[in-house]
């Protein structure tokens, strides 16, 4: 007989605009997928393997974990147990504007640079900035903000810089993600990125981890949970992101983020 794996998820609110708060217990594997925030956390018991941009990971209790902004990856359990851990996901603006101030005001792309950290110091700031960020008391605020300050002055690096692939299908991403509810075909972005459909999937895959079809469902998710996130219905989020209709939109967001849209509707509103 199959015994269920357990899957608990938490969304807690933050005490800053653009970060969201999740705890989670769980025995599942998480398909491949992309965010369009700063992760960052800390795996507290069990361990888990993921495929990332930067490389295959794995990670025990103790171990930092970092996710840059449309970084494919997936996730998995080592062994039969449970993983548990803490996440803190901050809008790139969030991000941006304390790097701004630690680079004194100046402006650049920046990334977090090692997927997994064994660092027992990083990751106690972790969790001094994670319960700072979910905390009611007085002076949080505060404590926060120097928290995440002395945590970005360790982990964030200058991004590598795209190489020729990625610049030969820009124009075919470039489309996709300013209209992600719009239909496109695969010639439609081939003509944009000037090369065969052939040599697009092969060319967009490589530079992405994704074909052009699995980033737009993701770029439409990302979408919907911002619309979400506003107040805009479910039903309505489904079809402006793009998808058939809400069960579309749920199973897909569902599958990538390990809690339903509705359960994201009821926290973050």
């Amino acid at each position: 007989m199959l015994t269920r794996r357990p899957h608990e998820f938490q969304i807690l609110k933050c005490r800053i605009v653009g970060v969201q708060a999740i705890v989670a217990r769980s025995g599942r594997h998480f398909a491949r997928h992309t965010h369009d925030q700063f992760g960052i956390g800390v795996i507290h018991d069990g361990a888990q393997k993921s495929a990332s941009g930067r490389g295959p990971v794995e990670a025990g209790p103790g171990d930092v974990i970092t996710v840059n902004p449309g970084e494919v990856h997936d996730g998995a359990p080592v062994g039969d147990a449970a993983r548990f851990w803490q996440m803190l996901y901050f809008d790139p603006g969030v991000i941006a504007s304390a790097v701004a101030d630690i680079r004194q005001g100046k402006e650049e792309d920046v990334e977090f640079s090692h997927p997994v950290i064994s660092n027992p110091p990083l990751a106690g700031t972790v969790r001094r900035l994670f319960s700072a960020m979910t905390s009611s008391e007085t002076g949080a605020d505060l404590d926060s903000q120097e928290l995440l300050l002395a945590l970005l002055t360790d982990v964030i690096d200058k991004p590598h810089k795209p190489g020729s692939v990625a610049r030969e299908v820009h124009a075919a991403r470039e489309r996709i993600d300013d209209d992600p509810a719009a239909p496109v075909s695969l010639a439609d972005l081939a003509s944009l990125a000037d090369m065969s459909q052939f040599q697009l999937l092969r060319a967009f895959r490589r530079a992405t981890g994704l074909t052009p079809h699995a980033y737009l469902v993701q770029r439409r998710i990302q979408l919907a949970r911002r619309m979400i996130a506003t107040g805009t219905g479910l039903a309505e989020a489904a079809l402006a992101s793009g998808f058939a209709d809400q069960s579309h939109m749920t199973r897909i967001f569902t599958s990538s983020y390990g809690f339903s849209p509705r359960r994201f509707a009821r926290v973050v509103l």
